[in-house]
């Protein structure tokens, strides 16, 4: 049982790290794609850009549900402490995916379709925001009591760290968007969104630079691990593959590549995860309570491996034949005029 205790909290640390990415992977370039229908020039590019979500965009918001609901199932008192102590960022996350869906399915049968252009790109970035927001809360740290819970204020959450981090993941969120937009349009519309992207690529970086520097300065416990053999080899590598990575976007970029853009942005994702997960592991809320402190009983996590055994390959043969039906250009006339 003491074998169990110690493993099957990891297993789930893993799985939640997985739910995580397929969102923000998924997800993400939704709500870059929303955050860019707001510099769209004429209705007619915003329609195309809206339509190159329509099949897809719905089954995205899936893993979010579905990692909730894993957090909640193995981890019942990270669940009730960080929905505490991160309130009103979730919050402006959950009013963002609503306003943004509802906008969505409005505009479409709408004859005056302004308000519902700017309720969805809105949504978008106020959903990106609250995201950001709340992983800032989280890396900021979450003050608990003996017992882990919440005992905090309501605007803990809040720091120049925490919109620091939200800012650059809506510029990661706008670079995988612009890279989903070369893969999908085609003509001036395209080439518009291969600038977008370059500048995303960017942005992103710079954000990235500045979270790396000053997260060991201003957290001693983010300063210690990455400092700490063996892993500070791990770490030194990681920005050193981020700026590859970034080299290889741009050029691929220059290039006037279509689908390599978006495989260069999805490994920064990527080892962006790596790289938070092994910060953050073995807590799940930094820097307080670990994931065995936090864990249900081992009976429980067993349950809910075997229910999620069965769901999540049907979840990815769901997402995948959606990408393979609905694969090609989005057109819509002569959009580049």
């Amino acid at each position: 049982m003491d074998t169990l205790e110690y493993f099957l909290p990891q297993v789930w640390f893993v799985i939640l790290a997985l739910f995580l990415f397929l969102y923000v992977m998924l997800d993400g370039f939704d709500l870059g794609v929303g955050i860019l229908s707001l510099t769209a020039s004429t209705e007619e590019r915003r329609g195309i850009l809206m339509t190159s979500l329509s099949n897809v965009w719905d089954a995205n918001e899936t893993w979010l549900v579905l990692m909730g609901g894993a957090l909640f199932g193995a981890f019942p008192l990270a669940y009730g402490t960080i929905l505490n102590a991160l309130y009103i960022p979730i919050w402006i996350m959950i009013f963002g995916l609503i306003f943004r869906a509802v906008a969505f399915e409005f505009r479409e049968h709408s004859n005056q379709k302004i308000l519902w252009n700017i309720g969805f790109g809105a949504g978008s970035f106020l959903a990106a925001l609250g995201q950001g927001l709340a992983l800032g809360g989280v890396l900021k740290g979450i003050a608990v009591d003996e017992s882990g819970y919440f005992v905090g204020s309501t605007w803990d959450w809040l720091s120049w760290q925490s919109v620091l981090v939200a800012l650059t993941l809506i510029q990661g969120y706008v670079l995988i968007g612009s890279s989903y937009l070369i893969n999908k349009t085609e003509g001036e519309l395209q080439k518009t969104h291969y600038k977008t992207a370059k500048l995303a690529a960017l942005t992103t970086l710079v954000g990235a630079i500045a979270i790396t520097i000053t997260t060991p300065i201003f957290y001693e416990s983010a300063r210690v691990r990455l400092f700490s053999a063996p892993l500070v080899y791990i770490f030194a590598l990681i920005p050193l593959l981020g700026i590859l990575l970034i080299a290889l976007l741009l050029k691929s970029l220059e290039l006037g590549q279509e689908k390599r853009p978006f495989i260069w942005t999805i490994l920064l994702f990527l080892l962006s995860f790596l790289g938070l997960g092994l910060i953050v592991f073995p807590y799940i809320i930094p820097t307080e309570i670990t994931i065995y402190e936090a864990a249900a009983s081992p009976s429980s996590l067993v349950f809910m491996i075997i229910f999620i055994g069965f769901l999540i390959p049907i979840m990815l043969a769901y997402n995948i034949y959606q990408y393979v039906v609905f694969r090609g250009k989005v057109t819509g006339g002569n959009y580049g005029e």
